[in-house]
């Protein structure tokens, strides 16, 4: 069994681990938002440049057309980089759920050889010899 003092570094490092892998997978959570923004902010954009029944110049249609397409295009990027965050943010979760199990596990380790101490002790107490401890000194 591994020392307390090696344990308790061990303790250490692993919550150390943990707490930049939480930061992480903070971080990969509000990028995750932040294209889920960015494309519902699109494809509302996409939606108000969407032909209307109204007679307008051809020039004006054809600039409309070509906006829509540029957005359409923007909203296919948007969802690329929404599919790349969401897939970060959910590596990000696996390693936070690993990191929290490496962690649990030196916590058990570390609580098995305080039980283990506690047992010794008590073992030693008991094949100790009885020693009768006189009160009085002789009269």
């Amino acid at each position: 069994m591994a020392k307390p003092s090696k344990l308790d570094r061990i303790l250490r490092v692993r919550t150390l681990q943990l707490g930049l892998v939480q930061a992480d997978e903070a971080r990969a959570r509000d990028r995750a938002a932040s294209e889920a923004a960015l494309t519902s902010r699109i494809a509302q954009l996409a939606a108000s440049v969407a032909p209307a029944s109204e007679p307008v110049a051809g020039f004006s249609l054809v600039a409309a057309a070509h906006f829509r397409e540029r957005l359409h295009r923007s909203a296919e990027a948007a969802e690329g980089r929404l599919r790349a965050a969401e897939a970060v943010a959910a590596r990000a979760n696996e390693a936070t759920r690993e990191a929290r199990r490496d962690q649990s596990a030196v916590e058990k380790l570390i609580a098995r050889a305080e039980a283990e101490a506690v047992v010794k002790a008590i073992r030693a107490l008991e094949a100790a010899p009885a020693t009768r401890k006189i009160r009085h000194d002789p009269c």
